[in-house]
């Protein structure tokens, strides 16, 4: 995968987590989350709400800016996978009737980024630069 297009996707999802997080803080709020989570059957619903709204929230910001991102990026799967299993298969395929699409593409995409060089354009990939400059320096 070219580095443009791993540091595209990298970044579309990230806009897409921060999106999901900030909704799950504060639009409608951890209480309300919570609520919903509980609603859905999600087991010990308020620390899911946070787990869930922590990771999509941080992890999107670091996926945004590549930092950290096969890490975030098994914690965002992890996420989607709870969804996936908690919430969205009994509901069929198609996103419109609260099934599994969007989870399956967005583990895909997580997939495909998480585990690619992300190059210069992210900080993983200058942090990995700088070491070996420095490595060859030495």
């Amino acid at each position: 995968m070219s580095i443009v297009a791993t540091t595209t996707a990298r970044i579309i999802l990230g806009i897409i987590f921060i999106a999901h997080g900030w909704q799950k803080f504060f639009t409608n709020g951890i209480g309300a989350t919570a609520d919903g989570f509980k609603q859905m059957g999600v087991p010990a619903p308020t620390l899911s709400a946070w787990f869930s709204a922590l990771v999509e929230l941080v992890g999107g910001a670091a996926l945004v800016i590549g930092l950290a991102v096969p890490v975030f990026a098994v914690l965002l799967i992890l996420n989607m996978l709870g969804a996936l299993f908690m919430v969205h298969l009994e509901n069929g395929f198609f996103a419109a009737s609260g099934g599994y699409e969007l989870v399956l593409a967005l583990i895909a995409g997580l997939i495909a980024v998480g585990f690619t060089n992300q190059g210069a354009a992210s900080v993983d990939g200058n942090i990995l630069r700088a070491r070996q400059q420095r490595t060859v320096s030495a």
